[in-house]
């Protein structure tokens, strides 16, 4: 896929690698429609980017207002062609400690979110001359388990079986599908783990942008469908042993 002139939604792009997709896209001549919640965050990014990136205050969990806002932007002359589903958050607790409220903010933004959004976008893509693409951002915590974050362990994991079941569902429409597992990175998200700080050896926001960028433009008939992302060495260099 060429990015050029290309129409793009991002979700979570206020802050962290949502911020950076859409700096990657719009650099490279792409039409961004950013979606989050702070509408502050998403119109300093708009200043800094300019009139191809549209905010969008949007809570990815509020199916109707998504509906709305998808049939109120896209048509037969306005079709997107990238979906990067980004928008996530985490809630570190053991299993005891951690509230329903918690566990299910994490199932509705990391995963029913996606499905809202999705399931809107697909019948667009379907119409869309082009070969589209859609990226889910999962995470490692979606291939293993680790304690005090069960709760994003289980929408990670739902977001690649849905990932791959969509794979194979969408192919043949001339959609790709890709789901990506990034390690630790430099951003607020992997702050908010008991007992995790962020340091210089997580990987860096442009690392997983740049990746990213490469998926998008691989040939039309050539899928990466899964990619993992780690640092090669992920131990804080500041610590002491």
């Amino acid at each position: 896929m060429n990015l050029d002139s290309k129409i793009a939604i991002v979700t979570g792009a206020s802050s962290g690698i949502g911020a950076e997709f859409s700096r990657m896209l719009v650099k490279n001549g792409s039409e961004v429609y950013g979606l989050a919640r702070s509408k502050d965050k998403l119109q300093e990014l708009q200043k800094e980017l300019g009139d191809a990136f549209h905010p969008v205050t949007m809570d990815v969990t509020e199916a109707d207002k998504l509906e709305k806002w998808v049939d109120q932007t896209f048509g037969r002359k306005h079709q997107p062609d990238i979906l990067i589903n980004n928008a996530g958050i985490m809630r570190s607790a053991n299993v005891e400690d951690l509230s329903l409220d918690e566990w299910h903010n994490m199932i509705n933004v990391n995963l029913n979110g996606i499905f809202y959004l999705t399931r809107l976008i697909v019948p667009l893509m379907k119409a869309n001359k082009n070969t589209c693409h859609i990226i889910n951002i999962a995470s490692i915590a979606g291939l293993l388990g680790n304690p005090t974050i069960s709760g994003y362990n289980a929408s990670k994991f739902g977001v690649r079986g849905f990932s791959e079941a969509l794979f194979k569902e969408l192919r043949y429409d001339a959609i790709k599908v890709t789901c990506v597992f990034p390690g630790s990175i430099d951003t607020e998200l992997f702050s908010k783990i008991e007992g995790i700080e962020n340091h210089p050896n997580m990987m860096k926001t442009t690392d997983i942008s740049s990746t990213v960028k490469f998926l998008l433009e691989t040939d039309d008939n050539y899928l990466i469908n899964e990619i993992t992302m780690r640092p090669l060495n992920p131990k804080n260099p500041n610590e002491k042993e």
